[in-house]
């Protein structure tokens, strides 16, 4: 049904029924749309009437729609569903039994939670339900068993495998490796000898004899701090990734995170909520920048200026996820990296982009970025994820190669 009202035709039934179903395919898209939102919508086109495409457009936007992030998936669906042509084409596409479009051109296109919102037939949707793999759990490091699940890249999961990815995210444990602190604890074989508890206990035990006490360096999980890119570049990986730091968040002690695009954003006590959904509604709301430009310096030096000091102690480990296609072209990111990579123990850069096997740093901000980090590594599926975890719980983690002699071999 196109938005414009034809002459004579029963126009308010049909539009009542249209937007029930254009909800409900949102709803089965992932959006969060109840009943209430729905009623409200058809008010709302009442009000304002369907003379107009881009009046009715904002008017279904500014009802069903609360969150940055669920725009895009929203402009795809409302220019689909109401008979946008050129998007009809795109969408015939998708569904050709042997289509030869590579996968990441079709994303580009349509997104894959509405294409398979959109996948009609009874027997089909039988078949990819079948098809959908299983998540099963244990009691330590868990996901999903399917390797085809494992090895998806996040940008490629349908609706269902995102479910599924959340829930495997959310079972997730990060065992930091502990590393020696400064301050010592009492210990029955250590190599030291703690002077004066060995007084305190002579005195205790009077003349003839001196017990020693020993004691050895405390060991503590260092500080991890993530700083996490939400650009538009960067929007669907960030949501999982996301999903990621509040599990860790509620898992362990001192985590920080940070979000940034053209500006930075502590959402360290938002994540901290139980609720997973809680905890990403009060980010949404939080972050004004969401799915916009990229200004990597400029972020750091507003996190190297306001926060090094507070969150970078006991060396602190540092996530920085981003894809490095920076806005103002690298400009003082280089002097930023530096600083940042002298304040903490480790600096890691997880690069979703790093997925491609032809990817060459060709960018400027990424040449800027590479030699002040020590781990140069991809973030996109579930078991980088899982490398992700059993590299930081290494102890040997410290020696491994440099991004800087990546850089020189490609």
């Amino acid at each position: 049904m196109s938005p414009r009202a034809r002459p004579g035709a029963d126009t308010d039934g049909r539009l009542v029924a249209n937007i029930m179903h254009f909800a409900r395919t949102l709803r089965a898209a992932g959006l969060p749309i109840g009943p209430g939102q729905v009623l409200e919508a058809i008010r709302a086109v009442r009000a304002v009437g369907i003379v107009d495409r881009r009046d009715f457009y904002w008017t279904m936007h500014a009802v069903l729609i609360n969150r940055p992030d669920q725009r895009e998936l929203f402009d795809q669906a409302f220019h689909v569903f109401w008979r946008n042509p050129h998007m009809l084409e795109r969408m015939l596409a998708l569904v050709l039994p042997d289509s030869n479009v590579p996968l990441e051109a079709e994303h580009k296109t349509l997104s894959r939670r509405l294409s398979d919102m959109l996948y009609t037939g009874s027997q089909a949707r039988s078949e990819r339900t079948q098809a959908t793999p299983q998540l099963e759990l244990d009691a330590s490091f868990t996901w999903s068993q399917d390797e085809r699940l494992q090895a998806k890249d996040f940008e490629a999961m349908t609706a269902e495998e995102v479910v599924l990815a959340k829930a495997a995210v959310s079972a997730m444990r990060l065992p930091l490796h502990r590393v020696p602190t400064r301050r010592f604890r009492p210990y029955a074989h250590g190599t030291r000898i703690d002077m004066r508890a060995s007084l305190r206990a002579a005195l205790r035990a009077g003349k003839g004899a001196i017990p020693l006490v020993r004691k050895r360096r405390r060991e503590r999980a260092p500080p991890l701090v993530i700083i996490c890119d939400i650009s538009g570049s960067m929007s669907r990986y960030s949501r999982m990734l996301l999903h990621f730091a509040h599990t860790v968040s509620n898992d362990r002690r001192r985590v920080y995170t940070f979000v940034f695009g053209t500006r930075l954003t502590n959402v360290t006590r938002l994540l901290q909520e139980k609720d997973v959904d809680v905890s990403l509604d009060k980010v949404s709301e939080a972050v004004q920048d969401w799915s916009g430009g990229t200004r990597i310096g400029r972020c750091l030096h507003q996190f190297n200026h306001d926060w090094s000091r507070r969150v970078l102690t006991q060396g602190a480990v540092v996530l920085l996820i981003t894809d490095g296609l920076d806005r103002d072209a690298g400009s003082g990111l280089s002097q930023e990296m530096e600083r940042l990579h002298k304040s903490c123990r480790r600096l890691l850069w997880l690069n979703p982009l790093l997925r491609y096997e032809q990817f060459e740093p060709r960018a400027i901000g990424m040449q800027a970025m590479l030699p002040h980090v020590d781990e140069f590594r991809s973030v996109h599926n579930l078991t980088s994820l899982a490398e992700l975890t059993a590299l930081l719980s290494r102890s040997d983690a410290g020696h491994a190669e440099s991004a800087s002699r990546w850089l020189q071999q490609h």
